[in-house]
């Protein structure tokens, strides 16, 4: 009996897709974005050594929001991670969408992270 497919299982299929073409430096880190059904996450990364650089979350303490699976905790994570990443000194990202549609959450925190200041 053929099964289909985990919806999870494609979306990492699409992101190692989307990874082959996108890589974080030191001066220019990867912003990655994971969403869960509960939390947003975001981090910016350096692949050449290896290292996360900064990161955000709904998880954080730093962020007070009712709910935290939705697009406003979205919004708040993308401002926290351009606060974050500028306080480190880089305004230049290459945007890692997760192998997520551009949509809802993730646009919500593109979105924001451009308004607060990062340039992708």
């Amino acid at each position: 009996m053929i099964t289909k497919p985990d919806k999870n299982d494609v979306r990492k299929k699409r992101h190692l897709r989307i990874r082959k073409n996108l890589f974080g430096t030191a001066e220019r880190p990867r912003l990655n974005v994971f969403r869960s059904n509960k939390h947003v996450y975001a981090q910016l990364i350096d692949d050449v050594n290896n290292v996360t650089l900064a990161s955000a979350s709904t998880v954080d303490n730093e962020l007070t929001i009712d709910g935290t699976g939705n697009v406003e905790a979205a919004k708040k994570v993308g401002e926290l991670i351009a606060k974050r990443a500028q306080d480190k000194g880089f305004k230049n990202v290459v945007f890692d969408r997760g192998g997520y549609l551009y949509h809802g959450r993730v646009k919500a925190l593109a979105d924001a992270a451009r308004e607060a200041g990062l340039e992708f």
